[in-house]
């Protein structure tokens, strides 16, 4: 799974709106390669399950979205968590903001 995080979103979006910070957005990318639509639409259940656990470490202006690859058709929720959890946990660091 690959992770895209933007820490801030715009405070004006393309439509040119005022963007809402009510609480961090997520949106799943999950391809033709990941499986047929039964499969795709099984992962992107299950991604979601796991990153509703996860969203209260974000901040309320943050969007993330998760690109699932073709191995999340096989992985179990367990293994999809961890790997979520762990690359929240590198784009959440400390370091990771400093040198930025």
């Amino acid at each position: 799974m690959v992770l895209h995080y933007l820490p801030e979103r715009p405070a004006r979006g393309s439509s040119g709106r005022v963007a809402d910070a009510s609480g961090p957005r997520a949106g799943f990318v999950v391809g033709k390669a990941v499986g047929n639509s039964v499969v795709r639409h099984r992962v992107t259940r299950r991604l979601r399950a796991v990153l509703l656990e996860e969203l209260p470490r974000l901040p309320a202006t943050a969007d993330v979205v998760v690109r699932a690859r073709p191995e999340a058709a096989t992985a179990t929720t367990q293994q999809l968590h961890r790997d979520l959890r762990s690359g929240l946990d590198r784009v959440l660091s400390p370091e990771r903001s400093r040198s930025t």
